[in-house]
């Protein structure tokens, strides 16, 4: 039983979901319409277990395109506290017996005060996997990691993901989206051998723009096979202009690993923080102007 049990059996409580999903057989993480979704098999399981007609919205962390796989997503909805309580902590296991076997809800808990899964966030990392065995892809592996025909060198790989760290704007590797900030804070970006033919980057930020572990991905593999410069990469994110040489990297090799979180005192005022557009002249100043990121 959460600890935070509401005593209020008519309020509405906010509740944290952590989940992980194959994104194989999804259509992203959005729900669409004829679509299956990693949201929409959720939310409705959840309406399923809770008696909730129509079905509650799922706030989440970090929206994943089609194809892309989920360690660690993070997400909240509000419920009626009645239901939520009436399980008595038994919520996972319901949700267990009804969602299927490519996406699982380890954890549902009372939120913290102030807690948003997509604006309290503090990093989000990504790891992304790429095969450069000239044989191919493991079988049972497939989904997982992306085939690169190429041998990849990760030292001048690494030397020029050095160039990319820290808050830049990030237009040449996003796509644009009306109203939206491309300006993001790279916290890290590294390549290692998880073992002898496969590659795995490691990708964290502040937050990402649609696109953009793809794309720095691709990036990257120009370099690792010695078609592109180990300066390319930190030369187009310079220009701040979508360059059509950057290839996106396929979304199967892809999976959100991490969310990270502030303590509880902090998480209303990160929310606040995250909720204003940064300009680098205001990151530079201390000013911000304050229209939601979308």
């Amino acid at each position: 039983m959460d600890k935070r049990a509401p005593t209020d059996m008519t309020a509405l409580v906010r509740l944290r979901l952590d989940m992980s999903y194959d994104g194989a057989e999804f259509a992203g993480w959005a729900r669409q319409p004829g679509q299956r979704t990693v949201q929409g098999v959720i939310e409705d399981a959840v309406a399923r277990v809770l008696r909730l007609d129509p079905p509650p919205v799922l706030t989440v962390a970090g929206r994943t395109d089609a194809g892309v796989h989920a360690r660690g997503q993070v997400a909240h909805l509000v419920v009626p506290a009645a239901p939520y309580t009436q399980l008595n902590g038994t919520m996972p296991r319901r949700l267990a017996g009804l969602l299927p076997p490519d996406v699982r809800v380890w954890r549902v808990t009372l939120a913290p005060e102030g807690f948003d899964a997509r604006f309290s966030a503090l990093t989000r990392r990504y790891a992304y996997r790429v095969c450069d065995d000239p044989m191919g892809v493991p079988p049972l592996r497939r989904h997982e990691m992306v085939w690169h025909p190429r041998p990849l060198n990760l030292d001048r790989m690494n030397a020029a993901t050095a160039l990319l760290l820290g808050e830049h704007d990030f237009a040449a590797f996003c796509r644009r989206r009306e109203g939206a900030t491309t300006i993001r804070r790279l916290l890290r970006y590294e390549w290692a051998r998880e073992e002898e033919r496969v590659a795995v980057a490691t990708v964290q930020a502040d937050a990402f723009c649609h696109s953009m572990v793809r794309a720095l991905v691709g990036a990257l593999l120009a370099v690792g096979d010695g078609r592109r410069a180990v300066e390319w990469p930190a030369e187009v994110l310079a220009a701040r202009v979508r360059d059509s040489a950057v290839n996106v990297a396929p979304a199967h090799g892809l999976s959100l690993e991490e969310i990270s979180y502030p303590r509880d005192e902090g998480l209303a005022r990160r929310a606040l923080e995250t909720r204003r557009v940064r300009t680098l002249n205001a990151s530079l100043s201390g000013g911000e102007t304050p229209v939601v990121i979308p």
